[in-house]
């Protein structure tokens, strides 16, 4: 984990249609707590984000203790308010040249196109900023919007790990998706 503090693409700023992804602020909390404690949104999510998503939840993620913000974690901000986020994990060593992508967005949101270009956005600045050939994500099996995402992105589905996950309702698959950029 970064330390709390370090956050070397705070200033990054995207600007894209309808959206803007920006570095978390503390500001945000109240919304990130509005958006992130609605029982639909962890559903397609790792356990890392947690239901009920309590204040708590809510300061450590803006502390850096639940993703490394010292890797592009992005706020995505529409219609002024931080209502989902998007980031990136780069692999080291020999898996340097790829990065793992996570998302989400407040159901608010849904059904309008919103993620499809948050991904686009976030692609066309990552891949020449940190020098990456590879972007993989995991989906869900019982999140098919997600996959639709992704191959709206160019992304592919590479495989699926049967029996994978376990949520409350059972275990699922995880169905493994990339993208691959010439060099």
């Amino acid at each position: 984990m970064a330390e709390e503090g370090v956050r070397p693409h705070a200033g990054v700023r995207i600007e894209g249609d309808g959206f803007l992804l920006r570095a978390w602020r503390q500001d945000d909390l109240a919304s990130l707590l509005r958006h992130a404690d609605d029982p639909r949104v962890p559903r397609g999510l790792s356990d890392r984000f947690p239901h009920p998503y309590t204040r708590a939840d809510g300061e450590a993620f803006l502390a850096g203790r639940v993703v490394d913000l010292a890797h592009p974690v992005f706020a995505i901000e529409i219609d002024g308010e931080a209502c989902g986020g998007i980031g990136l994990r780069p692999h080291a060593g020999e898996k340097a040249h790829s990065a793992e992508l996570g998302y989400w967005l407040g159901s608010a949101q849904w059904g309008h196109g919103h993620m499809t270009r948050v991904v686009a956005a976030c692609l066309a600045w990552a891949v020449p900023a940190l020098a990456l050939h590879r972007i993989e994500a995991n989906v869900l099996d019982t999140n098919p919007a997600s996959a639709r995402v992704l191959e709206k992105n160019g992304f592919a589905e590479e495989g699926c790990r049967r029996s994978a996950i376990r949520k409350p309702d059972g275990l699922h698959d995880l169905r493994l998706f990339g993208r691959v950029w010439p060099g």
